[in-house]
């Protein structure tokens, strides 16, 4: 599983003003509303999923790649908002992005006993070790973010370490989300580095 936010060699100062101003019109708002109801899809299908791979052990690929194609759209959104990343966010689950990326293997066969598991122990061995985890980084993001802001507004750079930081953060949310959406039977690490390839296309995911 990979996830890639590319760090810039400079930012627009211009970009990041509007963001911090107007971001929450035109870029939340539209945004949002769009996601509001594809999301609803994609509680529907996560539903629909859990059966079918129940009883065959494959998560059909077109839901798999729809669900794929979601998290890609949220990261473009989030990387804007966090100062990550320049440009406007493509619309829609096929909206391709030179900045960010997110990509995974296609499971070939998902466990029926361990999705079992997932859903009726996930919320002790995911959600409360990893969301308390998650609860203390996104705290630090914020203020990593609001650090970003200034060293941008006065130098046109991001430091690295900060870009990586943030990165991470969103790289282990996403993580935890493909493992308990049922995408994959790899148990989501703690930790901030990546742990996929990081040369792929950035428009497309890991098929193979």
């Amino acid at each position: 599983m990979s996830t890639f936010i590319k760090h810039q060699e400079s930012y627009s100062r211009g970009e990041l003003l509007l963001r911090t101003f107007f971001g929450t019109i035109y870029i939340i708002i539209p945004h949002f509303f769009l996601l509001f109801f594809v999301s609803i899809g994609a509680m529907v299908l996560s539903f629909l999923a859990f059966w079918v791979v129940l009883f065959t052990g494959k998560y059909p690929r077109g839901w798999w790649d729809f669900m794929v194609n979601l998290f890609k759209w949220t990261l473009r959104i989030n990387a804007r908002m966090w100062n990550l990343a320049d440009g406007y966010p493509a619309f829609g689950l096929n909206g391709t992005d030179n900045n960010t990326n997110f990509a995974m293997q296609y499971p070939e066969k998902l466990s029926q006993g361990l999705l079992i598991v997932r859903v009726l122990f996930g919320g002790l061995y995911v959600g409360i070790p990893h969301g308390l985890c998650l609860f203390f980084l996104f705290i630090a993001a914020t203020f990593v973010n609001f650090l970003s802001f200034w060293i941008i507004l006065f130098t046109g750079n991001l430091p690295k370490g900060l870009h990586d930081f943030q990165t991470g953060v969103l790289r282990w949310s996403l993580r935890v989300s493909a493992y308990l959406y049922f995408l994959t039977d790899t148990y989501p690490p703690f930790s901030l580095e990546e742990d996929g390839p990081t040369n792929q296309p950035l428009d497309q995911g890991l098929n193979s």
